[in-house]
């Protein structure tokens, strides 16, 4: 199943079966951020039995002009021009994802593609998807959260944006155009649900030269989901207990204050001190999961520079996270259920799992949670033992075996998400226009695709 598609997204999406993808983890082209050349053109919307007739409008664009390691022809957007065809006909357009002349166009074609995307995803995925903010601010701006963060590449081509912005009619000079966020409302608009909107914070930003703004140092990533009930595993992170709080102050534990040491728990604060209004009865022990607290929305992930002529790469760090929680490692061959398996619960931990959970193995969100009586009834060992064994697989009684959950990127570039998929055991399917850059994936998945070959 690993596999790249060389193409359009929007056609090669329509070419993948319904239902048949786990999760989506992507970054599409910014808007107005680069021209590749007329080999990625391609036609959208009007009328496919058309014999399209091209009128062409003129756009002023601002912008350096240069060629990759792999000989590729691509412009930074400034002081250039650039020219946008419509069919005469039935009002289509040809060009570049990207490089519409209006956001709201692009915005539709974005859409256009995710409607695909959800077409192709089962009812319990998930998609997830990085995109950058620009200004409108003629030849005085610039891109905010813009892909081009590494630096000076070997050809000495500065790939930290330089683009001076584009004017949008309505909006004022020196404004975000806020193109993410009339993204995300337009995704909900067709039936998405936004469950987060993440901030990948970058610690090692690019310095920016303006003087009346500070200096951006992060974008958005966007968890989206077809359905309420979807497939997630929930991710974890450390923090702070009293042993190493930043200000090195050693105190009892406040109400509300999180810990997972149980020797710290149940502490009665200080006669003086008022108590805040809380669920938790006082002095009762709290109970934490082992592995930290629940995983934040701030992201602070370093970006890597890139050897290869795709400097517009995001990450391992920023898919890892993802793929971990939304595509599980393994599913059944016949119905695509996942197979997972619960965590031991700790001596420490309280019995949460409902009746039901343990008298036939499976979990029924409607089921009401075990009483005290019933919990008694399972030794802690054996109880340990049992939950163990339990396997959620909803509906699924096909015994036929487990395959690997897939990962789709319908913009996969120099194959970063591939390469987290294969490294955290799951499978991939990529699709790419741009010829040149599935060679750089190839190279950069090929050991990894050699390994699974030997297993």
């Amino acid at each position: 199943m690993n596999k790249i598609i060389q193409g359009d997204a929007l056609q090669q999406l329509k070419e993948l079966p319904e239902k048949s993808i786990n999760m989506c983890m992507t970054s599409p082209p910014y808007w107005a951020l680069r021209d590749y050349g007329t080999d990625v053109e391609t036609i959208w919307d009007g009328e496919e039995d058309c014999e399209h007739d091209w009128n062409s409008e003129t756009k002023v664009w601002h912008g350096d002009r240069g060629k990759g390691k792999h000989k590729e022809v691509f412009t930074d957007l400034k002081e250039q021009k650039s020219e946008h065809h419509f069919c005469s006909k039935c009002n289509a357009w040809k060009g570049q994802l990207g490089l519409e002349p209006t956001f709201d166009l692009y915005i539709k074609h974005l859409c256009d593609i995710f409607d695909e995307v959800k077409r192709v995803l089962r009812d319990d995925g998930t998609c997830w998807i990085n995109l950058g903010d620009t200004y409108n601010a003629g030849r005085s701006g610039g891109h905010a959260g813009g892909k081009k963060v590494f630096g000076d590449n070997e050809n000495n081509l500065e790939a930290y944006p330089k683009q001076s912005g584009v004017n949008v009619d309505g909006i004022k000079a020196k404004s975000l155009v806020m193109i993410p966020f009339r993204f995300a409302i337009e995704m909900v608009n067709r039936g998405w649900i936004l469950r987060n909107t993440i901030i990948w914070h970058k610690r090692n930003c690019m310095p920016s030269s303006v003087k009346d703004r500070f200096t951006v140092d992060f974008e958005y990533l966007f968890f989206f989901t077809k359905n309420k009930k979807y497939y997630f595993e929930t991710q974890y992170e450390p923090h702070t207990t009293k042993e190493n709080r930043p200000d090195g102050i050693v105190r009892e534990r406040e109400f509300g204050y999180d810990t997972k040491y149980p020797e710290v728990r149940g502490f009665k604060t200080k006669p003086n001190l008022k108590q805040p209004q809380t669920s938790q009865k006082h002095g009762q022990d709290i109970n934490y999961d082992e592995q930290g607290r629940n995983k934040r929305t701030v992201w602070s992930i370093n970006p890597r520079p890139f050897s290869e002529a795709h400097f517009a790469v995001y990450p391992e760090e920023l898919c890892e996270t993802p793929i971990k929680a939304g595509c599980p490692e393994f599913v059944c061959k016949k119905c695509g259920n996942p197979k997972r398996l619960i965590q031991k619960v700790g001596k420490n931990y309280g019995f949460n799992f409902r009746v039901r959970d343990v008298q036939k193995g499976r979990i029924k969100h409607e089921d009401r949670k075990a009483s005290e009586k019933e919990v008694k009834e399972y030794k802690e060992g054996e109880m340990e033992r049992k939950i163990n064994e339990i396997v959620i697989s909803k509906g699924c009684n096909c015994n036929v075996g487990f395959t690997l959950g897939i990962v789709l990127d319908p913009f996969f570039g120099a194959g970063t998400t591939g390469l987290v998929a294969l490294k955290q055991k799951k499978k991939f399917i990529g699709i790419e226009l741009n010829k040149e850059y599935i060679e750089i994936a190839k190279k950069r998945l090929k050991p990894f695709l050699e390994q699974e070959k030997l297993k």
